[in-house]
């Protein structure tokens, strides 16, 4: 008797091991969340000659929502350096974007064609190689992807895949408390937020949590300096900047111009049905821009498909050759070379992607993202944060019709700051880059 209770005893005790490792196997999120070190990484020749890190880290109720990050350490004195935690815009796209694509150490490798005939994206794997104006020479970098669900960030629920402005940005907060009491040694650092597009309405809310929980006392203490922000998303109007860009840049001619201004009376994207004057102006304004990239007007016009780029006539070399000569002609296959990558099993493996927690990779999640855009303006809390003495810079780059500098330019005059530095050209390698002014409050705009 005593046998067969000793033999149930162990079947019992099998049964609850067997449905333990079920659960793990099953269920990636029960794995403890921490960082862990990335050494390699397919497609890059040799070890990672930067320090890299992921992981996950649980926000929200129960930690439902597991928010995934790449971390890298300052190329050049990481335990004095800035700390500084980025942001990829949408909302829904992911901060791998930045990584790979903007500021980050590591991008994939120029395709050389040759013959003068630019390309699109075979569909070999991708090579990665240095990027050498990489941020993370003179700063640490968090690239997070925010909000939940948006590159290999997760819920664990239905009801945690919901999101909005507010709560998307409550997430962060809660991501830093414990990444930081993860990272004890970047107490003392200074710190920043930054980010792009969309980024522009969250950012500022970020920063406006920190800096009240930091005035409430909250453990730990996050030395936030200020903040970062490029062509960011900041109030509804600024897409009606959109026109006068566009004719200031010759996009559109001055005749209609002129009838936009005199029709529209100023709202030229929230039209009354009635005012058929204005709906004909902006059908002839959307033909005139419809060849054009909005994110930027140089660039070859392409769908996401990437269609074959058109044959050359004859032997005429184009400025178009010049251009694209040895590289890929599109960004859409720059970006379809990071989907190939990211859903590759060993890249998701070197990365620490817990396995079955996501399907396919998006570099941006579009409308499958379940999110709310509920702050319509942010500029309240810019002024808040100048107020408290954090400080700001603000650039735009002036080939963007998405988001134009001129609205940057209005927005931040509506400050009513004085200037402190008039307006002046900044140089990069003995050539003018762009065009800055300083204004009080602690407030930079720079054009690139």
């Amino acid at each position: 008797m005593a046998k067969r209770k000793q033999m149930l005893c162990c079947n019992l005790f099998s049964v609850i091991f067997l449905f333990l490792l079920a659960e793990i196997i099953h269920f990636p999120e029960c794995v403890k969340a921490a960082g862990s070190p990335v050494k390699f990484l397919p497609g890059f020749q040799g070890p990672l000659p930067f320090e890299l890190e992921t992981g996950y880290i649980g926000v929200g109720d129960s930690d439902d929502v597991q928010l995934f990050y790449y971390f890298v350490k300052s190329e050049s004195n990481p335990k004095s350096d800035p700390l500084i935690l980025w942001l990829t815009g949408g909302p829904g796209c992911s901060a791998l974007s930045g990584l790979l694509f903007e500021i980050g150490p590591i991008t994939f490798e120029p395709v050389e064609y040759g013959d003068f005939k630019p390309a699109e994206y075979n569909g070999s794997f991708p090579s990665l190689v240095l990027n050498p104006h990489t941020w993370t020479k003179v700063a640490s970098f968090i690239f997070l992807d925010l909000p939940v669900c948006t590159g290999f960030s997760y819920a664990r629920t239905s009801v945690a895949r919901q999101s909005d402005d507010l709560l998307a940005s409550d997430h962060a907060y809660q991501f830093l408390h414990k990444w930081f009491n993860d990272h004890p040694e970047f107490f003392r650092n200074p710190f920043y937020v930054a980010g792009d597009s969309y980024a522009g309405i969250g950012i500022p809310i970020i920063s406006q949590l920190i800096a009240n929980g930091n005035e409430k006392g909250l453990e730990p203490f996050i030395d936030l300096k200020g903040y970062l922000l490029g062509n960011p998303a900041t109030f509804h109007g600024e897409y009606n900047y959109k026109i006068s860009y566009a004719h200031g840049v010759g996009l559109i001619s001055d005749e209609l111009f002129e009838s936009l201004k005199q029709n529209c009376k100023g709202e030229y994207f929230d039209i009354h049905p009635s005012n058929t004057k204005c709906w004909n102006d902006m059908q002839t304004y959307d033909q005139m821009l419809g060849g054009i990239t909005n994110a930027h007007i140089l660039e070859p016009k392409c769908e996401f498909g990437s269609p074959r780029p058109q044959k050359w006539i004859g032997q005429r070399r184009s400025l178009d050759e010049m251009l694209y000569l040895g590289r890929l002609r599109c960004r859409f296959d720059w970006e379809k070379m990071s989907y190939h990558w990211a859903d590759d099993d060993k890249v998701r493996e070197a990365l620490h992607v817990r396995r079955g927690s996501i399907g396919k990779w998006k570099r941006c999640a579009g409308d499958a993202l379940p999110y709310q855009k509920i702050i319509g303006n942010s500029i309240p809390y810019h002024a808040n944060l100048s107020v408290k003495g954090y400080r700001s810079l603000i650039y735009s780059g002036d080939h963007d019709t998405m988001i134009p500098y001129t609205s940057t330019e209005a927005w931040i005059r509506s400050l009513n700051y004085s200037i402190v530095d008039d307006w002046r050209p900044w140089i990069v390698d003995g050539q003018v880059a762009g065009e800055e002014d300083i204004q009080l409050q602690s407030t930079s705009l720079l054009n690139v």
